[in-house]
């Protein structure tokens, strides 16, 4: 099992292209833990503003009736991919994996297959 800090790094040197990650409380907007990101890339603001999004999906599933899980949320950009992973089981109810990839260098299959090992071996 792995801790908050040692996913986040595991997220940022396996996951190719990788430029900021964090584990967010979407009950809560804050971030739990960060690494990477820059001046270009605040990772606080960005945790806070992808919790809205996680928020209204919920929301708009509920109203209409899905009774379903989000495995996770892609939103493509120029530049960027972004991905939300919402976390399952094990107290990671409420929780969301994040990270940034620099779209030029990124595999989505595999970021998103890495992103689901290291939900399985985090540990809260």
């Amino acid at each position: 099992m792995a801790s908050v800090e040692t996913s986040l790094k595991e997220a940022m040197t396996s996951i190719e292209g990788s430029v900021g990650a964090a584990l967010v409380d979407y009950t809560s907007g804050m971030a739990l833990g960060t690494l990477g990101g820059g001046k270009d890339l605040d990772l606080a603001v960005a945790a806070a503003g992808n919790t809205d999004v996680v928020r209204a999906k919920i929301r708009t599933m509920e109203m209409l009736g899905i009774n379903d899980g989000i495995e996770d949320v892609l939103i493509t950009m120029d530049t960027q991919y972004h991905l939300i992973r919402l976390l399952k089981g094990r107290g990671g109810n409420g929780l969301f994996l994040y990270i940034v990839l620099d779209k030029s260098r990124a595999n989505l299959a595999m970021a998103r297959h890495q992103l689901k090992r290291i939900e399985a071996e985090l540990e809260l």
